[in-house]
């Protein structure tokens, strides 16, 4: 049992560890009360925007674009004026999309506002068009729709075939401006050459500072805190190198399967769906050095330095693995992707280096997968133990480790070495300081903007700072595909694991040659 000065201390250190928590251009952190902080709210406006969302009758329209905007109107970020235009082949009138898009904001959105009025006067705002994207059908009436003198954004919310032609047409039908941008999703290319295909397509229609590749990880909160905590604290910074630092993992774990994308999936594998794009900009997130300024080209300057400066990856460092069927009855993974042949990895684990003045001698254990026994992506950023300890071996080997929670349960924890309280000598434990961001920052940080609302404003304000730029892109690719193409020379099959496991065996031998272990899930 903690006494309770120890409690009272925990709880003043939670409460300095919490105004690490930043909510750009959205919130301002007030003052502290007791056990949270309240937050005064601050709403950056923008200026008066068209949006066409090419797909807009997609999935990933219905479940993210969309409900964003909606929410980004109750907010007041959605000026009176702009358009939302989705544009698909299909046939279908105004009146018809709206109730398409109010279905959407029901299920997705978090029902706030839908049955006060609010959804029908954003409904107001949204328009549709019919396009045929490969031919000329419905391109006149579009331009028709797009105001002079709103600031116009693109959203291919389609597949990378597609971006060429509907460039192509934009500029056709007059529909391009000097200032206008266009989101592009990923899979940015499936390798090198095809990343840099796609680059020089739309180079030949765009200018890099319009082109916004989106990663959604880039736009969590607690992804977005890394720059805040390693950048505007002089208690992480000065620490944050290979003489302090032991090792870095990085956890994406998920507890569902394929699902749905069966096909996408099968020909990704995670280390092109997950390893070379999310736990790629989390690891540069990390490792990079301070920009001169927080501003987009500065930012991502530093974190292409990273990515240059990553070694080759030993197949030995590598783990590849493939989720078996669940004891509920749920399918395994050659059977959810329909090719029962199928050597497609749900599960990367692998030792990285960074190699430079910074991290030399550091590793970055990375792990990803399908079918995990949680759900859970962290941070955990391992320091190294005393090199000489003044209680003597009977106080045991203590390490303070910062874990990074990204999801579920957004938030920091710092462990550290304490005396366990009591008589009988020195007896030393570990005790996390926690900053869970719904407990710290009270009922207010529900309302935080989710990252596709987070990035679409930032598109629209013309800021790039949180998008990948095309060298960056490439980069990464240049890092990933030794890996893959090392895989398929050696005819490597994924070993099976079990769904609802830490994932294969062998991922534990990864570290263990290094003398450690992954810590757990949930830290």
């Amino acid at each position: 049992m903690v006494d309770f000065q120890l409690t009272d201390c925990i709880e003043t250190q939670k409460r300095l560890l919490a105004l690490t928590y930043m909510l750009p251009g959205n919130f301002t952190i007030g003052s502290a009360r007791k056990g949270h902080l309240t937050m005064v709210s601050r709403v950056i406006p923008v200026d008066t925007f068209d949006l066409v969302i090419f797909g807009g009758t997609g999935d990933l329209a219905r479940r993210k674009i969309l409900p964003s905007l909606f929410r980004r109107y109750c907010a007041g970020q959605v000026p009176d004026g702009s358009a939302i235009i989705g544009v698909a082949r299909g046939e279908m009138d105004d009146m018809s999309y709206r109730q398409m898009v109010a279905e959407a904001v029901r299920e997705y959105g978090g029902g706030r506002g839908c049955e006060d009025g609010t959804l029908d006067h954003f409904l107001e705002r949204v328009a549709y068009q019919t396009v045929d994207a490969l031919g000329d059908r419905g391109w006149p009436e579009l331009a028709k729709r797009l105001t002079a003198a709103h600031i116009r954004n693109f959203y291919f919310s389609v597949g990378p075939s597609l971006f060429g032609a509907l460039a192509k047409r934009l500029r056709k039908y007059g529909m391009t401006t000097p200032d206008c941008r266009v989101v592009v999703e990923k899979p940015f290319g499936r390798d090198l050459a095809t990343a840099r295909a796609l680059n020089q397509t739309l180079a030949e229609h765009f200018e890099e500072r319009q082109i916004y590749r989106i990663d959604h990880y880039l736009g969590k909160e607690t992804v977005q805190n890394l720059m805040a905590i390693r950048f505007g604290n002089v208690l992480f910074e000065p620490l944050w190198n290979s003489q302090y630092v032991d090792h870095i993992q990085i956890t994406v774990a998920e507890s569902v399967g394929i699902g749905g994308r069966g096909e996408y999936y099968d020909d990704a594998g995670a280390m092109r769906d997950m390893v070379q794009n999310h736990l790629m900009q989390l690891v540069c997130l990390i490792a990079m050095e301070p920009p001169a300024r927080f501003e987009p080209d500065a930012v991502r300057d530093e974190k292409l330095k990273v990515i240059r400066a990553l070694g080759p990856v030993a197949h030995h460092h590598i783990s590849r693995g493939q989720y078996g069927p669940g004891e509920d009855g749920t399918p395994d993974y050659r059977t959810a992707a329909g090719n029962p042949r199928s050597t497609t990895e749900s599960y990367v684990a692998l030792k990285a280096e960074v190699q430079n003045w910074r991290w030399a001698g550091t590793p970055f254990y990375l792990r990803t997968g399908k079918r995990l026994k949680a759900r859970s992506s962290v941070i955990n950023v391992v320091f190294k133990n005393l090199q000489h300890s003044i209680f003597g071996e009977e106080a045991g080997s203590h390490t303070n480790i910062l874990s990074i929670r990204l999801q579920p349960n957004e938030g920091i924890t710092l462990r550290v070495t304490i005396k366990e309280p009591g008589p009988g000598g020195m007896r030393l434990i570990d005790v996390p300081l926690d900053m869970t961001f719904a407990e710290a920052l009270g009922a207010e940080a529900e309302d935080a903007p989710d990252a596709y609302e987070r990035l679409i404003m930032d598109v629209i304000r013309g800021n790039q700072t949180l998008f990948m730029r095309g060298d960056e892109v490439e980069a990464a690719w240049a890092w990933t595909d030794p890996i893959i193409a090392a895989w398929e020379a050696r005819g490597d099959v994924p070993k099976p694991y079990d769904s609802g496991s830490a994932g294969p065996g062998d991922a534990e031998q990864i570290l263990a040659r290094d003398r450690r272990e992954w810590i757990g899930f949930t830290p």
